[in-house]
């Protein structure tokens, strides 16, 4: 079981600090990002920009043997899809870029979903129904409550909808390493599970399909992907949990 570690007051203050960082690269994205332009590119001005603008590290880079900065998942792809110079988005594409961030020994770790401006309604809904899914689940955390009841609250937004929750990946701990405990379920029994403590620090990041939940591994080893190649969106916070209810450490301007 992986360690659970309560962030004191001085360690909350530096996710902080490297989730502020991770927000302005957002923004970086925002303001150039549209069809075209290819995914290699969007990892490569990300991780100039990290590095030289921020002074700050790209966490992916070099993690599991992870040579890029960001994962780009575009329309079927759930999740780590690999930036690539011959992939350039289309029009109607949806795609997830999802970045890690490390500032004087802290990680943070965020992911948004961009819809390109001929993106059909039904790309659009599902888009928009796993963010609405993401903050179902930041909602219920506060000290005392479980992490079931997390998993629940998204479950529930996603499958009344008419979508399926992807059950081989979770949020998970982060702080000093990317991937700490506790494994946050994006599906789950309300009042199960471990109990939420205040400065713990993870991540919940639903990722939701317009189909079956059914995935696979291409042979790229990264790449998941949906097996019936319908689309799946995914969004990512990291949150903290406070004496009080919860902090969103990487929320963005936008979502204030």
């Amino acid at each position: 079981m992986q360690q659970v570690t309560i962030k004191t007051a001085d360690e909350i203050e530096l996710m902080r600090e490297s989730s502020s960082l991770l927000t302005r690269v957002f923004d970086y994205i925002d303001s150039w990002i549209e069809p075209s332009i290819s995914t290699l590119e969007i990892n490569d001005r990300v991780h100039n920009f990290i590095v030289d603008k921020l002074n700050a590290r790209p966490a992916s880079l070099g993690q599991y043997g992870y040579q890029f900065v960001l994962n780009s998942s575009v329309n079927e792809v759930v999740c780590h899809g690999v930036p690539s110079k011959s992939q350039l988005l289309k029009s109607s594409d949806i795609v997830n870029i999802d970045i890690t961030l490390e500032k004087n020994g802290f990680i943070s770790d965020s992911s948004k979903m961009y819809v390109m401006p001929e993106a059909l309604l039904p790309a659009r809904r599902l888009v928009e129904t796993t963010y609405q899914a993401m903050w179902a689940g930041i909602r219920i955390v506060k000290p005392g409550a479980k992490l079931g009841d997390i998993g629940s609250a998204i479950q529930r937004v996603a499958e009344q909808a008419g979508y399926s929750v992807v059950r081989e990946y979770c949020g998970h701990g982060i702080g000093k390493e990317m991937h700490e405990g506790p494994n946050v379920l994006h599906y789950g029994k309300p009042n199960t599970g471990m109990v939420l403590k205040p400065g713990m620090t993870f991540t919940i990041e639903p990722m939701i399909n317009q189909g079956n939940a059914k995935i696979k591994t291409k042979k790229d080893g990264w790449t998941v992907v949906t097996r019936d190649k319908k689309l799946s969106a995914q969004w990512e916070h990291t949150v903290l949990v406070t004496e009080q209810g919860y902090e969103v450490l990487t929320l963005r301007a936008e979502e204030v």
